[in-house]
């Protein structure tokens, strides 16, 4: 059983009951209920520069994306302060 969560991520009914899994690979993610992007693969990157002149001094501000461990397909980004924690996606399903 398979249910679509988002265009990267669906729920998928695994060993130990229901994930979050990436929609590409079905590597699970972490349970249902739970934040899942701690297991995902995290990238980031200041913005300093990367949006003009409004990022021109933004160098506390990072970009964060989340890459699927299993296919390496991106599941998500977000921008945040940098030692600021993920904005995490709790699934209650």
């Amino acid at each position: 059983m398979s249910a679509p969560f988002s265009g990267s991520l669906h729920i998928v009914e695994g060993k130990t009951g229901r994930q979050m899994a990436c929609k590409g690979c079905d590597h699970p993610l972490a349970p249902v209920g739970e934040p899942w992007k701690p297991a995902a693969t995290v990238r980031e990157r200041p913005m300093e520069g990367a949006g003009g002149r409004a990022y021109a001094s933004a160098g506390h501000v990072v970009l964060r994306r989340f890459f699927c461990p299993g296919c390496g397909a991106l599941l998500d980004t977000e921008t945040a302060m940098a030692d600021d924690p993920y904005l995490n996606d709790v699934i209650e399903a």
